[in-house]
């Protein structure tokens, strides 16, 4: 049994994955006759699944879509997405040390996205990063999406870590909502994707590179609270 674990989210957090949701949104929006979004714009959409990054980027090149056309376009896009989901996509600077320095530790790792799930695994693996993940819930796993913090839940019991000392690494203010609502800590990465900067959503501490994330996980999985860093602006 894990006593102590880690859940990341996965896009923004863990994986620069911006540059291949950007085409595929691209590719979706052009299709339609709709212009381009801007890879900051894309930036800034990503986080409550592939139905709402659809959505705003026609929101934002010409007006909303009806409900009844999104889920045709919605499978364009994960058609294509996955057959090119790592074609830029990266690990953010530090994070496969990170990951390296908490399973030497012997702490459970796991992932919580809105990311489809079977996306997800896909992506992990074509990053070589799928030996470090004991759990990958997206929101198709058990039928619900971050925030409520079933998905969460979903992945310390596939972990075998349900009475395990646990936190949230996110970088939006889903992740804050989804570990508030679950009752445990959350660390918030300054250089994610979110309209808002995470500040705005209160984390208990913040980080502006994976260098900086070990003392405060060590800290939160030793103590109820994490200790904050410096980064808080």
């Amino acid at each position: 049994m894990t006593h102590k674990a880690v859940i990341f989210d996965l896009d923004g957090t863990l994986v620069d994955t911006a540059p291949d949701l950007w085409r595929a949104t691209n590719h979706v929006l052009t299709s339609a006759g709709r212009d381009e979004v801007t890879l900051g714009q894309v930036r800034a959409f990503v986080g409550y699944g592939a139905r709402k990054l659809i959505a705003r980027g026609f929101t934002a090149t010409g007006g909303p879509l009806d409900a009844q056309d999104i889920e045709p376009l919605y499978e364009k896009f994960v058609a294509y997405y996955g057959a090119h989901i790592a074609r830029e996509s990266v690990p953010f600077p530090g994070c496969v040390a990170l990951l390296d320095r908490l399973k030497a530790d012997g702490i459970g790792l796991g992932i919580c996205t809105n990311k489809l799930e079977g996306l997800s695994v896909k992506l992990i693996d074509a990053l070589g990063l799928s030996t470090y993940f004991s759990a990958i819930v997206g929101p198709d796993t058990i039928g619900i999406a971050k925030p409520d913090p079933a998905p969460y839940r979903e992945a310390l019991r596939r972990m075998g870590a349900e009475t395990a000392r646990s936190l949230l690494v996110g970088d939006s203010e889903t992740d804050v909502l989804t570990a508030r609502a679950a009752g445990v800590p959350v660390l918030g990465v300054t250089f994610g994707y979110t309209a808002l900067p995470i500040q705005s959503f209160k984390p208990d501490a913040l980080i502006s590179h994976f260098s900086e994330a070990y003392e405060p996980i060590r800290a939160a999985l030793a103590e109820p609270k994490l200790v904050k860093t410096g980064a808080t602006s």
